[in-house]
């Protein structure tokens, strides 16, 4: 895995793993079931993944577009590709909604809607938050 995906928790953020792609929670999470999808790769420019990396990346949209309905039940996803500091392909994907969400009795509130994300508003997960609501991501997906 590359420095970017370890950074953003590996695999303790684990939510499922493609042939290309890794699905992680996102430690700081923007609204509720923010993700983080990571390119298994060294490339710094998204033009330069591989075909393959293309042609999987409509199966993991759709999967997480699928999981996240059902598990947030979210208006819009914003998949923001900002790659400035951490600079491996990956996408942070947010999903929106008007109004607040809750998980394990913490809140959880899109504090922008409907302008962008408010990045600097994200909820930093404990480790047991982490673990927890990975488990919980990781359940929406089928086997």
């Amino acid at each position: 895995m590359n420095d970017t995906i370890k950074k953003f928790g590996y695999p303790a953020t684990l939510v499922r793993d493609y042939d290309h792609w890794v699905v992680l929670l996102r430690p700081a999470q923007v609204t509720l079931g923010s993700l983080i999808v990571a390119a298994k790769s060294d490339a710094q420019d998204f033009g330069d993944l591989s075909p393959a990396h293309f042609t999987e990346l409509k199966t993991v949209t759709a999967d997480v577009a699928g999981v996240l309905t059902n598990l947030v039940s979210h208006q819009k996803l914003n998949w923001l590709m900002l790659m400035m500091v951490d600079p491996h392909v990956h996408f942070h994907l947010i999903p929106r909604y008007e109004g607040e969400r809750e998980w394990m009795g913490q809140s959880f509130e899109d504090t922008s809607w409907p302008g962008p994300p408010a990045l600097g508003d994200a909820t930093k997960l404990s480790d047991d938050q982490i673990s927890g609501m990975a488990a919980w991501l990781k359940s929406g997906f089928a086997d």
